[in-house]
């Protein structure tokens, strides 16, 4: 009950209303108690029946308008975050909403000990220009909303996945081993190349290149995106159309290597 005027389910409505029907008719006899002390026969008989059927005639209609419109509020409230939240093409997440999931999942356990180790991959389009140029840009967003929902199928309920740039995707795997997200990335590139993409009635060929970093310390939305970006962008380098999976503490450590050598040389 404690939700009931945040649900968005008609059994709310239906709860709400009995329960308050039966407050309020506990309340008539309450009030009415003295009263019915005094009375006996037919006369306590119709006073008993009037105190239940009177607050049940009116509790009843005017509870279940009330729930009814708080529920469509509801409803309508749920509605406009879904759309703040979501791409309007591919029905994932936004890059915002993504962001903001990733980090707040990651504040929440950076404190535990151990820490959960997680992964987090960037997935990109190849050549992903030729198909607008070629096809259309009709064609090149039904292209992006098969490689969504090809994402999508490859993912567990509690992954987070949303669009981050054009047609760039960025994956989110909490507690997951390095080898099982590279399992992911290796299916999803896989499920790309499978899709059968048929804008013009000729099938073209969709792939992806990724990038991805594994963690099993504290880390930040900002600092996984780089390190996964670092590894498509060897992926891109590398030829298209693989996976290039590293670890966050090696993206780090040949980071501040390189701080320290930057360091150095405007020391000297």
């Amino acid at each position: 009950m404690k939700n009931a005027f945040t649900s968005t389910k008609r059994r709310s409505v239906y709860a709400v209303t009995i329960v308050g029907t039966l407050f309020c008719i506990a309340a008539t006899f309450i009030v009415d108690y003295p009263n019915l002390k005094e009375l006996s026969g037919w006369t306590l008989q119709r006073t008993l029946l009037v105190d239940f059927f009177l607050p049940t005639f009116l509790a009843v209609p005017i509870l279940y308008f009330f729930m009814s419109k708080i529920r469509q509020l509801n409803l309508a409230r749920r509605e406009l975050e879904l759309l703040a939240s979501t791409d309007s093409l591919t029905r994932i997440l936004n890059r915002g909403a993504f962001t903001m999931l990733v980090d707040a999942y990651l504040e929440s356990v950076n404190t535990h000990d151990p820490m959960p180790s997680g992964a987090f991959l960037v997935v990109d389009a190849d050549h992903f220009k030729l198909v607008n140029d070629r096809l259309g840009h009709t064609a090149g967003d039904e292209a992006l909303k098969s490689i969504a929902d090809t994402l999508m199928s490859q993912l567990r309920e509690k992954d987070l996945v949303g669009r981050i740039g054009g047609e760039e995707f960025g994956i989110f795997l909490p507690n997951s081993e390095p080898h099982q997200a590279e399992s992911v990335a290796e299916r999803i590139r896989l499920g790309v190349r499978d899709i059968d993409f048929r804008p013009e009635g000729d099938s073209y060929g969709l792939s992806v290149s990724i990038g991805g970093v594994t963690y099993d310390r504290a880390t930040s939305y900002d600092e996984l995106f780089q390190a996964a970006d670092q590894r498509l962008y060897a992926a891109k380098k590398g030829g298209r159309d693989r996976v290039d999976m590293g670890l966050l503490s090696a993206f780090l450590e040949n980071r501040n290597n390189m701080s320290i050598a930057a360091a150095v040389l405007s020391a000297g």
